[in-house]
């Protein structure tokens, strides 16, 4: 009986299957061309993607790396009030959350990169080398890639890592 029942569903869904393959869509001469449709698309030059804030990082006014933002906290309207600001911690433990006005962060779309003496043995007398965050490219290569990019470099907010560490720990109210 277990035989037939396989054998009967095996058909069965062999008949859909033909029947399925079996329509091909027919080509109709007699009908007059679509009208070509227009795309309407919506362009956000100069928007920064609220994704990729996220992780951005924070400097201070002596370009000190002093965190980096966690979270952006909105109200009802959508503006963006606070950010959530992670200091200290490696790897994410031990890290303190602090809440800083969001309007209080400046963003800044070049680099952050500044000279200083050399420390690298090997460099020639007189010699400057790049230290601190930067990226490693020049002047111009940044500012070629900043048209393109739908965030900014970092941002820069006026306070040290002691200031940032020594502010109440902000934490989500469930």
């Amino acid at each position: 009986m277990l035989m037939k029942s396989i054998a009967a569903g095996l058909a069965g869904t062999a008949l859909l299957a033909t029947v399925a393959f079996a329509q091909n869509p027919t080509a109709t001469t007699d009908k007059a061309p679509a009208a070509a449709t227009t795309t309407t698309t919506t362009t956000a030059s100069g928007e920064w993607r609220a994704s990729k804030m996220a992780g951005l990082k924070i400097y201070n006014d002596a370009n000190e790396s002093i965190g980096s933002i966690n979270d952006l906290l909105m109200d009802k309207s959508g503006a963006i009030k606070i950010a959530v600001i992670g200091v200290g911690g490696f790897l994410g433990m031990g890290e303190h959350l602090v809440a800083v006005p969001y309007d209080k962060l400046k963003f800044v779309n070049e680099a952050v990169a500044y000279t200083g003496a050399a420390t690298n043995p090997s460099a020639k007398p007189g010699a400057t080398t790049t230290t601190g965050a930067a990226t490693g490219t020049d002047k111009t290569a940044t500012t070629a890639t900043v048209a393109s990019k739908w965030y900014p470099d970092h941002a820069v907010f006026n306070a040290t890592k002691d200031e940032l560490k020594n502010m109440p720990e902000f934490k989500y109210s469930e």
